[in-house]
């Protein structure tokens, strides 16, 4: 309403100035503002209010959809295209994302699996399927490279690994902290790009010793590894592009706070029904035997 917006700005703008441009009487604005306050009004305020405090919880992270999750997990009841209209109003948004960079080298001459994956994203119990990727964070001291293994069951980082390079021991790492954490039978289908830290030997025996089925996306084609793809995407909207790391060190402890003590833990998963991932197992546990152990 345009009494609203003439209330809203009135601290820096003359009333009248401000009810002559919008085409409204000054006394209509008086008088407006005497009325008392309507309920639907309070309730929108207050309702505001938890969405302000939700949206912060989230690093600033929660769009509408998973705003409205939150809530209705604390008992709110409010519609998904109430909490949607208001976030417009109150300008409350998600953070936006940048562009990756790609950290793919695929000219080698190591053997390449087929890809067994073939984009189905569902996994019906947990260690069944497992994605691997490599991404790379900015500091001043130069790259961080961070190397994950994703559960595509509940998609929890299950395994990561930070260091100064990409050589084959840093996914090396990220897999045996995800073999202790998860302890995986035989028969594991472990999907990745055709990378050479991947298709390498010192990997690939790795997962042969686990008795694991190779699977490789095709060639440049990020969308074959879409989940992992997407959980680095939200690393770096969320939090990695609103950084500036000084050191390597200053950047490890902020990634390993965000994984484990909000992704994995707390932050919402529309392909969970907006159950965090460590919610989304303990919904289906004790129906699956998984080792949780933390890494």
């Amino acid at each position: 309403m345009k009494y609203e917006l003439i209330g809203r700005y009135r601290s820096r703008f003359p009333i009248r100035r401000m009810c002559e441009l919008l085409s409204v009487s000054a006394s209509g604005f008086y008088a407006h503002q005497k009325r008392p306050m309507s309920q639907r009004t309070r309730d929108n305020q207050e309702l505001v209010r938890h969405i302000r405090r939700v949206h912060q919880e989230s690093r600033q992270t929660y769009g509408s959809p998973r705003v409205h999750a939150q809530l209705r997990a604390e008992g709110q009841c409010c519609s998904l295209n109430r909490i949607a209209r208001l976030m417009k109003k109150h300008h409350i948004q998600a953070r936006r994302r940048k562009k990756r960079r790609k950290t793919t080298n695929s000219q080698h001459g190591y053997p390449i699996a087929p890809n067994l994956l073939q984009r189905q994203f569902q996994a019906e119990l947990p260690n069944t399927k497992w994605l691997s990727d490599i991404t790379y964070i900015p500091t001043t001291n130069g790259w961080l490279y961070l190397a994950v293994v994703l559960d595509l069951f509940s998609r929890r980082i299950v395994g990561w690994a930070m260091e100064a390079h990409m050589h084959s021991s840093l996914p090396i790492r990220a897999l045996k902290m995800a073999l202790t954490t998860r302890q995986p039978q035989p028969g594991l289908l472990h999907h990745s790009d055709r990378g050479s830290q991947y298709a390498g030997s010192a990997y690939q025996q790795l997962m042969a010793a686990y008795r694991f089925q190779s699977s490789m996306s095709g060639t440049g084609n990020c969308f074959d590894n879409a989940p992992v793809e997407s959980f680095f995407g939200t690393l770096k909207r969320e939090l990695v592009q609103f950084r500036s790391y000084q050191t390597r060190r200053e950047a490890r402890l902020d990634i390993f706070e965000y994984i484990e003590g909000f992704y994995n833990t707390r932050r919402r998963h529309s392909a969970l029904g907006y159950l965090s991932p460590l919610d989304f197992e303990g919904s289906k546990i004790p129906l699956f035997s998984v080792s949780t152990k933390s890494g």
